[in-house]
């Protein structure tokens, strides 16, 4: 009788790699057929029940190998041909090239809402810049009102003293008060030098309430201020 190596594992409670181990050291008689090994076992070192448990065994095995032979093969699956390859490959591609098509028109979209949300975030900036700008406009505008209105307090002052110097006795203005031109005719100085404290009294005649201006003309009061400052040369 003759046990594969399962058998032989299963039926005498040994490991396949103690069996190995025997057939390596040839403790045990084997032959090979078809490349599977078989171990021989003789009659005699056999039990009565187990010697018909391998034949009941064997026999049910041989049973399910005819059943297995006579069960007809499926019909055999369809030669893959290269034509049926370079077709799957070409659905493939078109499916692919969809999906590339899909995720453009996403990114497109992305895109355009994401410009859409700057254009409205700078329109926004500008609105409140806008209105920043407005509001530093009408402060200036009022600082520029305020400036105006102190300045005409300031010039209509000016013309008061200027109106109360008018008011002097012909004599003393005779004698205190002389026009800027006639006063530097009596100075012994040059054309340029009288031009330069012109133009001094000029730049600071808004400035100066030492200045006097009637009738387009500037006038000096020596009895009230000292103008040695504008008369150096």
């Amino acid at each position: 009788m003759r046990l594969t190596l399962d058998e032989y594992s299963k039926h005498f409670k040994m490991s396949k790699e103690m069996i190995n181990s025997k057939l390596r050291t040839k403790k045990l008689n084997y032959i090979i057929e078809d490349g599977i090994t078989y171990i021989i076992v003789t009659r005699s070192s056999l039990e009565n029940d187990k010697r018909s448990e391998i034949h009941k065994q064997q026999k049910e095995k041989k049973e399910k190998m005819q059943t297995k032979l006579e069960t007809p093969k499926p019909p055999s699956k369809q030669k893959t041909t290269v034509a049926m390859v370079l077709s799957l490959y070409q659905r493939e591609n078109q499916q692919l090239k969809e999906k590339i098509v899909q995720l453009e028109t996403k990114i497109d979209k992305l895109i355009d809402d994401k410009e859409q949300m700057l254009r409205d975030e700078m329109s926004k900036i500008e609105q409140v810049y806008s209105a920043k700008d407005e509001q530093l406009k009408n402060i200036l505008e009022l600082i520029n009102t305020k400036l105006t209105a102190e300045q005409n307090q300031l010039n209509t002052i000016h013309e008061v003293e200027t109106l109360q110097v008018k008011e002097v006795p012909p004599s003393e203005t005779k004698q205190e008060i002389i026009e800027l031109k006639e006063y530097l005719k009596t100075l012994d100085l040059k054309s340029y030098q009288k031009k330069i404290i012109k133009k001094r009294f000029l730049a600071v005649y808004d400035k100066d309430v030492r200045v006097l201006k009637q009738n387009g003309k500037i006038y000096l009061d020596f009895s009230k201020y000292d103008y040695s400052d504008l008369l150096e040369y």
